[in-house]
């Protein structure tokens, strides 16, 4: 399947059936996520990976009882940075160079624009803008699942501060911002599942200068 056959083949799923999605799927899902562009390549976020049923049952209540969140083979909770700070940045660096074999001094000024940019800033602006590259990889983990014909519901209909409480993520400086279940759908139990994709029609959504 193609990329484009696969996205008409996908939609946000409604009620899985509960089988278990194949680790070597799972794991290329969020390969595909760890793989995405995040600006100035900072990858400010992280996925959690949860396929405790108990777990599962205690964060459900605080995602308004959706069915996904328990009916679910893996549920990945997407957490960005809370704050970008000088070590953080100056880290993503260091790591970066260690890999590519590249001298720390050649990114020097880079890196200072950087500090000099984000760190003066609110932490609630440096957090949104931490927020918006985990959709980068929220995208293209849809994607990737997709093509796997592995289903999925991106899903910010949650209480991201009980999440982060439960997941203990705010000592790790992280906050939740969705949460995407895979598994596989319920062909009998879901409305939404024999229902015409609607997207804007191509005429309409493209704005073209030429």
């Amino acid at each position: 399947m193609n990329l484009i056959n696969a996205l008409n083949w996908r939609y946000a799923t409604k009620k899985m059936n509960g089988k278990a999605v194949p680790q070597d799927k799972v794991d290329q899902i969020l390969e595909a996520a760890r793989l995405a562009p995040t600006s100035s390549g900072l990858h400010p976020y992280k996925i959690v990976v949860i396929t405790n049923p108990e777990l599962k049952q205690t964060l459900l209540p605080h995602a308004f009882n959706q069915a996904q969140i328990v009916d679910c083979s893996h549920l990945l909770v997407f957490a960005a940075w809370d704050n970008y700070t000088e070590d953080r940045i100056n880290g993503v660096f260091a790591e970066t160079h260690k890999e590519r074999g590249t001298p720390p001094e050649s990114t020097t000024d880079y890196q200072k624009m950087l500090v000099n940019s984000y760190v003066p800033r609110t932490e609630e602006v440096n957090f949104q803008h931490a927020a918006r590259q985990t959709y980068i990889g929220l995208g293209m983990a849809l994607a990737q699942a997709a093509l796997l014909e592995v289903d999925s519901t991106p899903m910010e209909g949650f209480d991201n501060a009980k999440f982060d409480e439960i997941l203990g993520l705010t000592e790790k400086g992280l906050k939740s911002v969705t949460i995407l279940p895979l598994g596989y759908r319920d062909e009998s139990g879901d409305w939404l599942v024999n229902l015409k994709k609607y997207r804007q029609p191509k005429a309409e959504f493209e704005i073209e200068f030429k």
